[in-house]
C-alpha cells in the first residue's frame, strides 16, 4: 500500500528494512542486538526523509523488541518522538494469512494482538491515523 501511496503522491517509497535484513540473513530469527540495526536503519531513512511514505517505521520496531525482547532501548522511544509521522495507516488483520517466510505472526491471535498495542502506541503519539479494513 505505501508503494501505490508513493506512486499516486510523487512521494518516495520506503520499503521495510526488517524484510531486506531477513531475507539477506536468511533466517526470521533475529537477536536483540539485530533488532537494533533494524531501528537504526529505520532512523537513518526517516531522518533523511522528504514526501516519503514508509511501509514500516518505528512504532512498529518498538513493539516487536516489547513482545520478542520484553525491553526496548531507550534510543528508539527517543527517536520516535524526534522523528514523529504526519500520519498513520494501520491495517487492520482482517485478510487471511498469507505464509512468509519473514513473518511470525501466522496466527489470527497474535495479527490482533499486535494491531492493538501498534494502534495503543500510536493514538500515545497524538498524529492522526486512520485504520485500513478490508471491505468484505
Amino acid at each position: 500500500m505505501a508503494k501505490e501511496l508513493a506512486e499516486q503522491f510523487k512521494g518516495t517509497y520506503v520499503p521495510e528494512y526488517a524484510r531486506e535484513y531477513v531475507e539477506r540473513k536468511g533466517r526470521k530469527e533475529l537477536t536483540y542486538d539485530e533488532v537494533c540495526e533494524i531501528a537504526r536503519e529505520q532512523i537513518k531513512s526517516i531522518s533523511e526523509a522528504g514526501f516519503y511514505f514508509f511501509d514500516t517505521e518505528l512504532i512498529v520496531t518498538k513493539v516487536w523488541f516489547e513482545y520478542a525482547f520484553g525491553k526496548v532501548p531507550e534510543w528508539l522511544t527517543e527517536a520516535i518522538k524526534t522523528y514523529p509521522m504526519d500520519l498513520y495507516l494501520l491495517t487492520y488483520p482482517d485478510i487471511p494469512w498469507v505464509p512468509d517466510p519473514a513473518r511470525y505472526n501466522g496466527s489470527q491471535a497474535m495479527r490482533e494482538e499486535l494491531f492493538d498495542r501498534y494502534e495503543e502506541e500510536v493514538k500515545a503519539t497524538g498524529v492522526p491515523y486512520y485504520v485500513i479494513r478490508h471491505d468484505l
